[in-house]
């Protein structure tokens, strides 16, 4: 039994009438027809997100003169981890005069074996973008801050050795400055579409399967190359003080569907062991924006009101985030906390109040009401925070030309922060272009795969509400208690074998998910990423026997092991998970 547009659209609420036509503007210029199974859409190079890194690689494709389709689950103006907003850009710019500001500093601080960055991707694939996507944004709409020669205002932060980070004066518009440059760029855009399945024809990537969010219809893409940008980070795998899954620090909708797709599609996927993060947070309040608290000079104190990061990094505040966790996480455990504060009172006025009534809102466009409802006063209050929710992630592992194992597959969620999910996407989906257009047509469509993966897709529509079917909050919520008690800041091996075993028999449930609407149904299959991301991080973090590369310890491990300094990887095995240390095949 297959659904059509009409039928998943009345199956989601009889009421609703006629599922709404799509726009112009949606379908572009797109080369599309009509489908037994929905829509297919023809196109060179398909880009599969829209934040950051699905921008840039539209844009580095695009900038090649072939056809790319951008397609994302939300809406291009507000979709990814910057859709409400960003207060700084990462970028080192060789200015005269300025200590650690060239491409070897950049290099020297982020090649490093663990992470399997190497030079090359560095310097081609974020350095070499950094000014242009920086005057791109600028000469669009983005207002950088200037210092009173001119220079762009930066500081420092994140124990970086240099002043990388440029201010942005009105940070909650960078998403839609983005969209617009995007779109004007003549880039066919596929927005509420949900990617479920990357296609594959003889091992190569050939396009990908997913449905429209909105009305029920199902989508067939080929394409001659295909570009992860998907973000690096899963967010709802753990709980919160307030108890609320999408009140989080990161983008809740980011559920790192690309680690689940490239896995499934035979890539190898890494950093699932080492990119496991969270930050300190504005107590009960989920803000992204803690990197300008810290880099503005602010103190953390205990609740013994004791000045203590000092004891965790050279650089106190300033350091490395990670550090900044574990220390608040040393001096809990201890009985020094909570609450624990940060004290901005000594820091000059007119940085405290950029901070407050222009950064932060920029990164998160309720700030402002927040802070008023509370009282929040950074020059004159210490401001009561939090450790926040644990973020699961990783990406798929690419050579120095952004290809992944398997080939035609290309990632762009590769760095860091704003201005690495864009210049690594721009790069990713360069590179997926210039391989595109050497190649005649895109791969065959195995039209079997394709039909079951769209009955798979709406099942939980077809589900009847009984005692024989759950939600995906329940089946979220169940996860989240798992990771919660056995997968946090410490963890033994004994602990991550139950918390494996226990998501398995959670995953087990997802037969029995129901959804009652098209919202549902998404969240059902978000739920089902959550799950899998869950089981991959534990996977990994049990074969990494070692303490002290990550935000977490492991009882049984307690010191660094020289011999694990490398990425180690996940590849989709016949009986399971295969681990490999090193570089990918064919890498």
């Amino acid at each position: 039994m297959f659904f059509s547009q009409k039928e998943a659209w009345d199956a989601a609420d009889p009421r609703r009438g006629p599922p709404p036509q799509r726009t112009s503007q949606q379908e572009g210029t797109m080369n599309t027809s009509t489908h037994p199974l929905g829509t297919l859409i023809e196109t060179d190079v398909l880009v599969i997100g829209s934040g950051a890194s699905g921008c840039g690689a539209a844009l580095g494709a695009r900038e090649q003169g072939l056809r790319v389709l951008l397609m994302d689950k939300g809406k291009l103006e507000s979709s990814g981890c910057i859709g409400g907003g960003n207060d700084h850009y990462m970028a080192v710019l060789d200015e005269e005069g300025v200590a650690h500001d060239a491409a070897e500093d950049l290099i020297k601080f982020y090649a490093k074996p663990l992470n399997g960055w190497t030079p090359a991707m560095l310097r081609n694939g974020w350095y070499a973008h950094m000014r242009p996507m920086l005057e791109k944004l600028e000469a669009a709409g983005v207002k950088f801050g200037r210092t009173p020669d001119g220079r762009y205002h930066r500081t420092q932060g994140f124990g970086q050795p240099g002043t990388w980070w440029v201010h942005i004066a009105n940070g909650m518009t960078i998403k839609r400055v983005m969209a617009r440059i995007v779109r004007e760029s003549g880039v066919d855009v596929l927005d509420r579409v949900m990617a479920v399945k990357i296609l594959t024809d003889g091992g190569k990537a050939c396009g990908a399967l997913g449905w429209n969010v909105s009305t029920g219809e199902f989508h067939i893409i080929r394409a001659k190359t295909v570009v992860s940008a998907q973000g690096r980070s899963a967010t709802r795998g753990t709980d919160n003080s307030t108890h609320n899954p999408y009140n989080v620090w990161m983008y809740p909708y980011n559920t790192s569907a690309g680690v689940v797709l490239g896995y499934d599609a035979g890539a190898a996927v890494t950093e699932l062991d080492t990119y496991q993060r969270a930050t300190m947070l504005p107590k009960g309040y989920g803000c992204p924006g803690m990197n300008g608290i810290n880099s503005s000079g602010a103190h953390e104190i205990n609740a013994l009101g004791e000045r203590f990061m000092g004891k965790y990094d050279p650089m106190w505040e300033n350091g490395v985030r990670n550090n900044q966790i574990q220390g608040t996480f040393q001096e809990q455990l201890e009985g020094s906390g909570p609450p624990f504060y940060m004290d901005m009172r000594h820091v000059d006025p007119e940085v405290v109040h950029e901070l407050q009534y222009i950064l932060m809102p920029g990164d998160k466009a309720t700030f402002g009401d927040w802070a008023d409802c509370t009282g929040t006063d950074f020059q004159h209050k210490l401001l009561e925070v939090e450790i926040g929710e644990l973020i699961f992630g990783g990406t798929i592992a690419v050579n120095d030309e952004f290809e992944t194992s398997v080939p035609g597959l290309f990632c762009g969620s590769i760095f860091l922060y704003c201005s690495g999910a864009m210049c690594g996407g721009y790069e990713a989906g360069r590179r997926a272009a210039l391989k595109a257009s050497g190649i005649p047509e895109a791969g065959r469509v195995d039209e079997d795969l394709a039909a079951r993966v769209k009955d798979d897709v709406f099942a939980p529509l077809r589900a009847e509400r009984d005692d024989e079917s759950v939600s995906y909050q329940e089946l979220e919520e169940a996860a989240r208690n798992v990771m919660m008690y056995y997968m946090g800041f410490r963890r033994s091996v004994a602990g991550m074998e139950r918390a494996l075993e226990k998501i398995r028999f959670l995953s087990g449930q997802i037969p029995r998910l129901r959804a009652e609407t098209l919202r549902d149904l998404m969240r059902c299959h978000e739920s089902r990423e959550v799950l899998k991301v869950c089981e991959l991080a534990i996977e990994a973090t049990m074969e990494r026997r070692e303490t002290g590369r990550c935000v977490y310890k492991v009882a049984d491990y307690p010191a660094l092991n020289p011999d694990m300094a490398k990425p180690l990887l996940l590849l989709k095995g016949e009986k399971g998970t295969v681990f490999q240390w090193g570089k990918a095949p064919l890498l």
